[in-house]
């Protein structure tokens, strides 16, 4: 038994003890609710974020279907006219204004079928049963870039014309490269052809000479009051690469093969004629050509498209036809050779002569 002492001092014990055992729970309750707020607060935060980047991935998936959208809307094609040349001209021409357009270009099945059993090209085939049954908006294109062809209307357009000028496209010049590059078996022809005739020179630099004759012979002469390259041209080109390269090789195709082996001096064993001269192989010329160092030249796109392929020196006859000729109306001699390239001047005295009064 407990004196009344002993039970009044217990009492006041358990009263100093009992606000203290009160202590810890408020300060655990405490630290609780922070780490509660604290979760919360993350959550919400992790949440927004998230909120937001699903946002902006809506906007940004938005913008890109726009912009698919847009571009692939509509067909632009062109027509299909002419020999290789024209029909890369032309190729060159539909990629770079269809691609600054914002539009997909195809390409008929007729220059399919003349392209691409030569070049890995890209553009799709437009079936001839669309072809017949759209209604074309026919826009015709000179031969050289003009400021309205940067906004061209139109969702269906057919392209018109035979342009072939570097100022529609060298700005993507890459692309056209790619788009022309040679089929394997092509290029290892070539190559096979050009080490063949390479002999044993150490310092080979091969130069290609494209010679057109054929119908230019009457037509420049006839139509156009202007002339095509003579000896005198050839001499002065081969002239020009000779004393420049120590070991250079010609490597000589044309339409016109017996004129070429008459007045082309190969006197000195550097010069070999390629081909029948009757383009029954125009692929395999061309490929030769587009695979040496540097190019001659003399009109015609064939020798144009092998200058351009090849990237070295390409020397051009420049001003081929008189003034007044009508051949000017649609051709610019600054749209149709590089700046870089060497221009001769071709010799106009036959042309004034026959004229003469």
């Amino acid at each position: 038994m407990l004196s009344t002492r002993e039970k009044g001092y217990q009492r006041k014990q358990m009263k100093l003890e009992k606000p203290m055992t009160w202590k810890p729970c408020i300060f655990f309750l405490f630290l609780l609710c922070i780490f509660i707020m604290s979760f919360f607060s993350g959550v919400i935060e992790r949440f927004d974020k998230q909120q937001i980047l699903k946002m902006n991935q809506l906007k940004s998936s938005s913008k890109s279907t726009m912009t698919t959208i847009r571009k692939d809307r509509g067909i632009w094609t062109v027509d299909s006219i002419g020999r290789l040349g024209n029909q890369m001209g032309e190729y060159a021409t539909l990629y770079a204004l269809a691609k600054q357009n914002n539009h997909q270009a195809y390409i008929l099945p007729e220059m399919h079928e003349y392209l691409a059993p030569i070049f890995k090209i890209t553009l799709p085939v437009l079936h001839s049963k669309i072809n017949t049954n759209i209604q074309w908006k026919h826009y015709e294109l000179h031969d050289w870039m003009s400021n309205e062809y940067y906004n061209i209307p139109g969702d269906y357009v057919k392209l018109t014309g035979t342009p072939c000028s570097w100022t529609f496209y060298h700005h993507i010049k890459e692309d056209i490269l790619r788009e022309f590059t040679f089929h394997d078996f092509l290029k290892d022809e070539a190559n096979r052809y050009l080490e063949g005739i390479k002999g044993s020179r150490e310092n080979v630099t091969f130069i290609a000479v494209h010679v057109r004759r054929g119908d230019y012979v009457h037509v420049m002469r006839d139509e156009w009051k202007g002339v095509i390259a003579d000896k005198a041209y050839i001499d002065k080109a081969m002239s020009y690469f000779r004393n420049k390269y120590q070991e250079p090789v010609f490597v000589v195709t044309s339409n016109g093969m017996e004129w070429c082996k008459e007045n082309i001096d190969a006197s000195k064993e550097d010069v070999f004629f390629s081909g029948d001269g009757n383009e029954s192989n125009p692929a395999k010329d061309f490929a030769i050509l587009a695979h040496c160092n540097h190019t001659i030249m003399t009109i015609g796109t064939f020798g144009y498209w092998a200058g351009y392929l090849v990237g070295g020196e390409t020397v051009y006859l420049s001003n081929f036809t008189l003034p007044e000729s009508p051949f000017l109306k649609e051709f610019k001699y600054e749209a149709a050779f590089l700046p870089e390239w060497h221009g001769i001047p071709a010799d106009l005295s036959p042309l004034l002569n026959s004229i003469k009064p």
